[in-house]
């Protein structure tokens, strides 16, 4: 399963297919552990991957309460793609929060971008500027009662909540309703607090021209509780990716439809 890379939380395997380098990245709460699947799957079949654990998350020991800006949250990936070399290009995949983390790398890196794969992933180009793309890709929780959340208060608790963890008897209902019970129990062990505060402070002003360079893909997925599909379509019509795949799957189809998702990636990387 390769090696434990760096101190950013990096770990990275190595294959054959040297010109594929899958770079994954988990949604909020979750780590590089998320991808295990997908990572067997694509290192079986001779690709290259790196599943990042970014700030807070995985094994990256960091007081999630302390984390309040995204560049802070989003620094292990950002440092990871500065040490890339000027001549290599890496696929970027982005479950869930992490497509926000996919969005600033290709604003900042795009030379180094060859795709971006939003999988059932937040996907605004300039993240969240107006309350409209809140609407669109923030999750919305409320239909399941309004104590789904253990909140962490890093800044008092006369404050906004500075992180945010889907409480365990709620996990699988919302989360992992399709996946297999190991998977859902294996993430109720490994789940941690997100830096809500961070994630919604999301902003990318930068050069419109430099993200508009990546070649975007988009999977569905047609049974999820925390991007809905609704959500899922208002930020495709608002920003087009070049195409869009779908999964019968949860929020959560590294688990839930593994063999699926992992066709889908490798298929984008052949055709873009």
């Amino acid at each position: 399963m390769g090696v434990m890379g760096g101190e950013e939380g990096i770990e990275e395997g190595r294959g054959s297919k040297e010109q594929e380098h899958f770079v994954l990245i988990h949604g909020i709460g979750g780590g590089g552990w998320c991808w295990y699947k997908i990572r067997c799957l694509m290192e079986n079949s001779g690709y290259k991957v790196s599943c990042i654990d970014l700030k807070g998350a995985g094994i990256d020991q960091s007081d999630v309460d302390s984390i309040l800006s995204f560049d802070d949250y989003n620094k292990p990936l950002i440092n990871f793609m500065s040490s890339l070399p000027d001549n290599e290009q890496v696929i970027l995949v982005g479950h869930s929060a992490g497509g926000l983390s996919v969005t600033q790398a290709c604003h900042k890196f795009a030379n180094k971008i060859r795709l971006a794969v939003y999988v059932a992933a937040t996907m605004l180009k300039f993240g969240f500027l107006t309350d409209q793309d809140l609407k669109q890709g923030a999750p919305d929780l409320s239909e399941f009662g309004d104590d789904v959340y253990k909140l962490g208060f890093g800044l008092g608790a006369d404050k906004p909540p500075t992180s945010a963890l889907v409480k365990k008897e709620f996990q699988r209902k919302i989360i992992y309703q399709l996946s297999p019970h190991e998977d859902s129990t294996l993430a109720g062990m490994l789940l941690r607090a997100g830096p809500v505060q961070a994630l919604t402070s999301a902003r990318f002003n930068n050069n419109e021209e430099e993200v508009e360079k990546v070649a975007r893909v988009y999977i569905r997925t047609r049974h999820d509780n925390v991007i809905k599909a609704e959500q899922q379509e208002a930020m495709i019509k608002s920003w087009p990716p070049c195409t869009v795949y779908e999964l019968d799957s949860d929020h959560s189809p590294f688990f839930s439809t593994p063999f699926l998702l992992f066709g889908f990636l490798v298929k984008a990387a052949a055709t873009f």
